[in-house]
């Protein structure tokens, strides 16, 4: 048996160790999630946050912190990917949800708070004339495209491998199967030259290029500027529209990435945090798109959601862009999180370890490899089994991400924490350094 064999035999005998401890620490966990596979499919409603042997179960978070159903306490690197900004709790939030409440909860009718949100997200980005609002980012995408065809009578959208753009938008693999059925083109990321031709190849019935300006799911993979660029100009130049999905991005800075990145997008998707940690999705751009659905035009499209316009996202929206998260709170965000990785980057480099973390700002992933990440055929051999084991022992240790290696820091999230988390990541170096070596 030669080394790399007596390697893959160590790595999986020290996964199998951290699960072992993971179900012995964690046994109300365990059974909460044997109740739920009772009555739902694997004990699940959210495939995301499905892992196995079984997923923690939390029972309450303060600040940037979780606790699970066994009483660990964990520091909260995930953020409910990205969705988090505001932590566990905030006061002020809590404030502008308990004002909401007390005037009322569905009013099924106009409110006095929606214009205003609508307002603040229009100030915040060069490119969003108007706005509507939905319930999530992938309402948000779906309705964005449906704008893109009326607006240009074509129905082929150009979107990118490893891309995600919600539930029924995703392309990880290629097509799912719970894939709305759109005439998809598919394009390798940041390939600007093979975007190109795929455009001009399909320039006639091409009704817009959907991409993300770092793939979240796909890896936190950033888009590099003369790829979007090329994107952008390219779509332009057969009529086709630029839609730039910035539902977890937009928190960059007070503009989103786009503004840093010097992007004007035809069309922009958001979501995640701008409802203040409740459920919203926000879709918008050029005046003269957006008008398709204004109700007073006759033959306007519809846009329907009983819960688009309701109050307590309203107000927790507006309380979070007008006291919490200011433009100076954003740029400090994504300056902590570029120090952060950078930090993590100089470590995994100093140890020789083959082990890397990709992002932008305060969103981040962890992966296995040492080349060069810029497109997810790139982290094809990593070793999924190296993550799996880095989960367990981050857990153990007292972090919490996804399982799949995301991070999205909280704003309540300050340098001690990241000095802890640090600290983690060093001693599963030290600890799996004969696993990990280039």
């Amino acid at each position: 048996m030669d080394g790399l064999d007596l390697r893959s035999d160590a790595v999986t005998a020290a996964l199998a160790e951290a699960r072992a401890a993971y179900v012995d620490r964690n046994p109300i966990s365990a059974a909460t999630h044997g109740r739920a596979e009772a009555v739902m499919p694997g004990g699940n409603t959210r495939s995301v946050l499905f892992y196995e042997p079984f997923p923690l179960v939390m029972a309450r978070g303060e600040g940037c912190y979780l606790w699970d159903a066994d009483g660990h306490r964990y520091l909260d690197l995930l953020g409910e990917f990205t969705a988090g900004l505001f932590g566990h709790s905030n006061s002020v939030i809590r404030a502008a949800i308990d004002k909401a409440l007390d005037s009322g909860l569905s009013f099924g009718a106009h409110n006095l708070m929606e214009p205003e949100l609508a307002r603040l997200i229009c100030d915040r980005f060069a490119a969003i004339e108007q706005i509507r609002f939905t319930n999530s980012g992938t309402e948000a995408n779906l309705m964005a495209l449906a704008a893109a065809k009326a607006f240009t009578g074509r129905s082929r959208i150009l979107v990118f491998k490893g891309g995600y753009h919600g539930g029924v938008l995703t392309f990880a693999a290629g097509q799912s199967p719970a894939n709305v059925p759109h005439h998809v083109i598919l394009g390798d990321y940041n390939d600007a030259e093979g975007a190109r031709r795929l455009i001009a190849e399909n320039a006639a019935d091409l009704a817009a290029v959907l991409v993300e300006p770092m793939q979240g799911a796909g890896g936190c993979i950033r888009g590099e500027p003369a790829f979007l660029t090329a994107l952008q100009e390219a779509a332009r130049s057969v009529g086709a529209l630029f839609i730039l999905d910035e539902v977890m991005t937009s928190r960059s800075s007070a503009g989103g990435l786009q503004a840093l990145l010097g992007l004007t997008p035809d069309l922009t998707t958001l979501g995640k945090y701008l409802g203040g940690g409740m459920s919203i999705g926000a879709f918008g751009g050029r005046a003269e798109v957006m008008a398709l659905y204004d109700p007073r035009r006759p033959g306007s499209m519809p846009h329907a959601g009983t819960f688009n316009n309701n109050v307590l996202t309203m107000s927790a929206g507006i309380a979070g862009l007008t006291e919490v998260f200011t433009p100076e709170a954003a740029d400090a965000l994504r300056e902590r999180g570029d120090r952060f990785r950078d930090r993590l980057n100089a470590l995994c480099q100093s140890e020789g370890a083959a082990m890397q973390f990709t992002g932008c700002g305060s969103i981040m992933a962890v992966h296995f490899m040492a080349a060069p990440i810029r497109s997810v055929a790139d982290t094809a051999g990593a070793d999924v089994r190296l993550r799996d084991l880095f989960f367990f022992d981050m857990v153990a240790a007292g972090l919490y991400f996804a399982r799949r290696g995301f991070m999205a820091l909280m704003l309540p999230i300050g340098e001690p924490e990241l000095d802890q988390a640090l600290e983690a990541v060093r001693g599963f170096l030290a600890t799996r350094r004969a696993l990990l070596a280039t």
